[in-house]
């Protein structure tokens, strides 16, 4: 049900260390809170650069691919130690556009880092924001700034680093979800709707950027719950709203909850995560941990914006394929880049 968001602040740059170091080369440091350090490709430590990534062509997909992510350096170091087939199956992954998760400690240099290396190349990034206080209440990818003063002045670092570039946003998974079902006290609801409400106001201010407040997903799926809670959360002044983020709902399920919500707030438009939906979601083991490293599973449509439905304006690969959801079913922390489940993703995916 929670998707845990797998791409959690303790890597949530890591992946991009290297392309985002090349971008703020002026600035002469990396980014902290992941972004110093890298996750290891298996086979070997070769650099992404090695994996010939392209952008995608901009009038489906306008979306920045990263050339130096986790899935860029597994290509160049299968290549490097002779597995061609292996490489093959995480270029399928290496070159789609998937999100950059903004690490805590410099969230300025990093938004500036990957929007600048995104316009460079005429393409808009994506930034997943998530570092609300008290987040995931507890669970695999708990954390979040220490309190709402400091998570105000992350995002005001955001918005600075990001500029007048284009961007899409896609604003804390699961925090207005864990209002609604009961996993966050009671206590700190009203400071939660103002730092979203106050974030979606700084963010919506920039002139390029689009705004996606995270609304759940197809199965949790209660749209008559969650509406009020998004509109105090600022939905009515947001793009529009997230679903099925770091989850596995089908696409056709995906939307149809998508449509429903929009109905209850004002016809927002939204977009889909569909990074590992390929097979829909896993049914066996505990139904509470479903969502976290499921086997079987496989990638999903690839980042566009041509999509079956009006309402829906992308389908994007927000949580970042092959990083794991969580110490659960064999996998690292969350977060962390885990080969062998990114090539069953590819595998499985055709």
């Amino acid at each position: 049900m929670y998707g845990s968001r797998g791409a959690a602040m303790s890597s949530g740059a890591r992946a991009s260390a290297a392309v985002l170091g090349a971008a703020l080369l002026v600035a002469g440091c990396f980014s902290g809170s992941g972004g110093g350090s890298r996750t290891g490709a298996e086979g070997g430590g070769a650099r992404g650069a090695g994996a010939r990534i392209t952008q995608q062509p901009k009038e489906a997909d306008p979306f920045w691919v990263n050339p130096d992510g986790n899935a860029a350096q597994q290509v160049a170091a299968y290549t490097k130690a002779g597995r061609d087939r292996d490489a093959e199956r995480i270029r399928k992954i290496a070159e789609q556009p998937t999100g950059e998760w903004i690490g805590a400690e410099n969230p300025e240099r990093e938004a500036r880092g990957f929007t600048e290396a995104a316009d460079r190349v005429g393409r808009t990034a994506l930034l997943v924001l998530y570092n609300i206080p008290h987040r995931d209440c507890g669970r695999y990818s708990q954390g979040g700034a220490a309190d709402g003063d400091a998570y105000r002045a992350w995002i005001d670092g955001v918005v600075a680093g990001v500029a007048d570039r284009p961007v899409t946003v896609v604003l804390e998974p699961d925090a207005v979800l864990h209002l609604v079902d009961g996993c966050t006290p009671e206590n700190i609801h009203e400071e939660r709707y103002a730092l979203l409400n106050d974030a979606v106001t700084k963010l919506t201010s920039l002139k390029n950027a689009k705004v996606y407040l995270d609304a759940g997903n197809a199965g949790w799926g209660h749209p008559d719950e969650i509406f009020e809670p998004l509109r105090r959360a600022g939905i009515d002044r947001a793009d529009g709203f997230a679903v099925n983020v770091s989850n596995f709902y089908s696409t056709e399920d995906s939307v149809a909850y998508g449509r429903q919500l929009s109905a209850k707030v004002g016809g927002k438009h939204f977009v889909v995560d569909t990074s590992r939906n390929g097979n829909g979601p896993y049914t066996g083991g505990d139904p509470d941990e479903r969502w976290c490293n499921p086997p079987g599973r496989a990638l999903g449509e690839t980042p566009t914006t041509k999509t079956a439905d009006a309402l829906a304006d992308a389908y994007l690969w927000i949580k970042r394929p092959g990083e794991s959801d969580g110490t659960c079913k064999g996998g690292p922390k969350a977060g962390e880049w885990w080969p062998a489940y990114a090539r069953k993703l590819a595998e499985s995916s055709g």
